[in-house]
């Protein structure tokens, strides 16, 4: 799919916006050091779950053991994103036309077995602890999007380059108040109550939600709304 003029130059002023945007030094300062600190906490707990996942992953199906995506972060910048892949193998091109509903969807049918199990406890997520480690991401921000959909999202919202002021999220607002089916407008307004009431307490809060959802999840094996890569 190629990009119109139009929608390039849009989302190249979003971007330009988003690092010319007044920063809020001490608090993002003092949720990198969190970030830091409790990702390699997080990796040091779940090494070993880790292993015996990607193990698994192998035997089921194959190499590779993670999804590599390209998404947008900070400032507009490009990162690779890492997962657990939970789809069958060439899923992304079959699935990169699709978005919304018919995405979820078609997702949902590219499952793999052990997939369907990481997506219903959010297990999958795990690999993005090293992108937290790398200044890729956050613990807790706006979850991560693909330049494509970007492209799309900055001609729809206006105020959608707001979320290039912050690093993506492991976990968020939205995700934590309204799940994954929730419409991107009004996943955007949850992601700027963030963006402007950003602290640590905000964070840890989020955090402690997450947690205790996911946990919630893995005891019922509670299948979740499909998610995205």
């Amino acid at each position: 799919m190629q990009t119109r003029p139009e929608q390039s130059s849009l989302s190249e002023s979003f971007i330009r916006r988003a690092r010319e945007s007044p920063r809020r030094t001490r608090v993002d300062v003092a949720l990198r050091v969190l970030d830091v600190t409790l990702s390699l906490v997080f990796l040091l707990i779940a090494g070993l779950p880790m292993l015996v996942i990607a193990a698994a992953i192998v035997l089921t199906s194959g190499l590779p053991v993670f999804y590599r995506g390209q998404r947008v972060g900070l400032g507009g910048r490009f990162y690779t994103m890492l997962k657990f892949r939970t789809l069958r193998s060439g899923a992304e091109q079959r699935l990169g036309p699709y978005l919304g509903e018919e995405l979820v969807r078609r997702t949902r049918e590219e499952r793999t077995t052990v997939g369907r199990w990481l997506r219903a406890t959010q297990l999958d997520e795990l690999p993005q602890l090293f992108n937290v480690l790398r200044g890729d991401m956050s613990l807790v921000g706006p979850r991560p999007i693909r330049p494509i959909f970007f492209e799309q999202l900055a001609e729809e919202l206006p105020a959608y380059w707001q979320r290039l002021v912050v690093r993506p999220g492991l976990t968020g607002f939205a995700q934590v108040r309204r799940g994954y089916e929730t419409s991107m407008a009004d996943k955007l307004a949850h992601d700027l109550e963030w963006i402007a009431d950003r602290s640590v307490g905000l964070y840890l809060r989020t955090l402690v939600t997450t947690g205790a959802r996911v946990i919630s999840q893995s005891v019922r094996g509670a299948v979740r709304p499909t998610k995205v890569e």
